[in-house]
């Protein structure tokens, strides 16, 4: 039996047991029934006497049918769980019990939160301006993005922080699960949202439904598997933050220049003048996804079959100048008409991309079918005229293709980094689990890279500061003593205040030892920003930052072993 046909039969029970305690217990409306599945079994957990959020995934998949027995043909359909209810409540037992039938195909809904990287809360924030939805996109945001019907301005809306973290449910639909997923990515790549102090888990669902597109969207992970995937993408992030693209991008050039000079000076001219050209065509999407990790991470999972690993070094399979369009696609800086110039692609790096790719599309029509990329790359570099070509027309096809890949081995640095981290080892294997290396199971790196995702706000060596907005809470209960006094001695890992922000309380501990020399917040249920101090202190030792030209030259060496390994 596969595991899918296991999921069936452990759902069809699951369905006749909430049956069966809907009867026993006289339920009369839309309720959630919900259990624990672990393998071919599962845990009845709690009956919820209401729909939740998740409910819209139900009524996309499936409608009700309700027919009048006694005649024939009479009959409506609902398609909102909602409006079954209100007909329950009112019309009781007049209704005739209703037959599911199949709307769609499947469904996927994305929770759209006010958190930052790590999926911590985050309050406070002001959205300023929201895309509109697309043809594929379903969106439940009660309100929110809902111009104003005067103007046609997007109303700004405040995310205080009181209540719930939601924001907004995206919904998409499909024939099938993978349809379902694309659309969601496409929705995803496609939703732009901006404002002031703002933060979601925007960017998180984009490299998650990436991950699952690409390892397989029937996957069964666990409730064990968000941790250690943000662990991995803080990974990710960690070893970004030790390489400097400028620096690659002209550690490249230099060697360009030097394999140039064989051929005269007018090659190293050229040479230099191509990649002055497409500097920015290669760094600024390069740039966004060092920036923003959840982005690397769905660039990797979408670009996994373009590239192979060669020993330490990294081999595309397929034409970089494509993989570069992509990039700039998956980043949605490519179909933004009117949008800010920071936002997409600069117009004269547009011309050289279509330049390339043009140039690309008409060498196509010659090149046998099913050539692979490294066949026609190594064709390409050759002196002998392939492809019904004369000796005169190759030597331009040559210095066409040579100029077209200039510079372009910048992207090996992406691929190489997800080797660096080992980003492929988390993977989905043929029973549909999915392998969770041991490293991103340890609390201790969970933590360490939960501060990689989100750093700590900026504090002087003698306070310790808000880590969030929220509400401050000294203890754990009102009858329990605080964590920390005037005078106490605290240790790493020691508990030192609660903010509570959205519902979450989150207990903040201490990352080093020292002393509470005075305490600047008082009263439980105080209202702190982030990067408030809240107490000063006496480390137990002295903090030492690091030497600004230390941390380049050391970020320098560390980018010169990418450059020197990608080819």
């Amino acid at each position: 039996m596969t595991a899918l046909e296991t999921d069936l039969t452990t759902l069809r029970r699951m369905e006749a047991e909430a049956e069966r305690f809907g009867r026993a217990v006289k339920l009369d409306s839309a309720s959630t029934f919900e259990c624990i599945v672990e393998g071919a079994r599962h845990y009845f957990m709690e009956v919820n006497t209401r729909i939740q959020v998740e409910h819209r995934v139900s009524e996309l998949c499936y409608g009700l049918r309700f027919e009048n027995p006694e005649q024939a043909g009479d009959a409506f359909e609902v398609h909102s769980l909602v409006e079954a209810m209100a007909l329950i409540a009112k019309h009781k037992g007049k209704l005739p019990r209703p037959t599911r039938f199949v709307r769609d195909g499947a469904a996927l809904e994305a929770r759209l939160n006010a958190t930052d990287r790590s999926l911590s809360p985050h309050a406070g924030g002001v959205i300023v301006s929201w895309s509109d939805p697309i043809d594929e996109e379903i969106r439940d945001d009660q309100g929110i993005s809902i111009k104003n019907p005067d103007t046609g301005m997007f109303m700004r809306y405040r995310l205080a922080g009181a209540y719930d973290s939601n924001i907004a449910l995206l919904l998409s639909t499909g024939s099938d699960r993978a349809q379902s997923y694309r659309d969601m990515a496409e929705i995803l790549r496609r939703t732009s949202l901006r404002g002031q102090d703002l933060a979601t888990n925007l960017e998180f669902h984009y490299g998650l439904v990436s991950f699952f597109l690409a390892h397989g969207v029937w996957a069964k992970p666990t409730t064990k598997f968000v941790v250690p995937y943000l662990t991995l993408v803080g990974e990710l992030k960690r070893e970004a933050n030790e390489i400097d693209l400028d620096y690659a991008f002209h550690g490249i050039e230099k060697r360009s220049v030097a394999a140039a000079e064989s051929a005269g000076k007018d090659a190293v001219a050229a040479t230099r003048s191509i990649l002055e050209r497409k500097e920015t065509l290669l760094e600024r999407p390069m740039k966004k996804l060092i920036e923003e990790p959840h982005f690397l991470s769905a660039w990797l999972s979408q670009h996994k079959s373009d590239f192979v690993y060669v020993g330490d070094d990294v081999e595309f399979t397929k034409n970089p100048v494509e993989v570069l369009k992509d990039t700039y696609h998956l980043l949605h800086m490519d179909d933004q008409p009117g949008a800010p110039a920071a936002l997409v692609i600069y117009g004269h790096d547009q011309e050289l991309l279509d330049q390339a790719l043009a140039f690309y599309a008409r060498l196509g029509k010659h090149v046998p079918a099913g050539t692979s990329w490294a066949e026609l790359d190594r064709t390409l570099r050759g002196a002998t005229p392939a492809f019904g070509f004369s000796q005169a027309d190759w030597g331009r096809i040559r210095a066409a293709h040579a100029g077209h890949q200039l510079g372009v081995e910048i992207l090996e640095i992406l691929p190489l980094l997800a080797q660096k981290v080992g980003f492929y080892e988390l993977c989905v294997n043929e029973d549909l689990t999915v392998t969770i290396p041991e490293r991103l199971l340890d609390p201790t790196l969970q933590s360490a890279m939960k501060k990689v995702l989100v750093p700590p706000p900026a504090t002087k060596a003698d306070e310790i500061v808000a880590v969030s907005g929220g509400m401050f809470y000294a203890q754990e209960t009102p009858s329990t003593p605080s964590f920390v006094t005037k005078g106490s001695r605290f240790k790493v890992g020691d508990p030192l205040y609660i903010v509570e922000v959205m519902k979450m309380f989150n207990k903040v501990y201490a990352t080093f030892e020292g002393t509470v020399d005075e305490i600047l917040v008082e009263g439980a249920g105080t209202i702190v920003q982030k990067g408030q101090p809240l107490f000063k202190v006496t480390p137990a030792e002295k903090f030492v930052e690091e030497d600004p030209k230390e941390r380049s030259r050391r970020v320098r060496e560390n980018t010169d072993r990418y450059v020197l390994r990608a080819r």
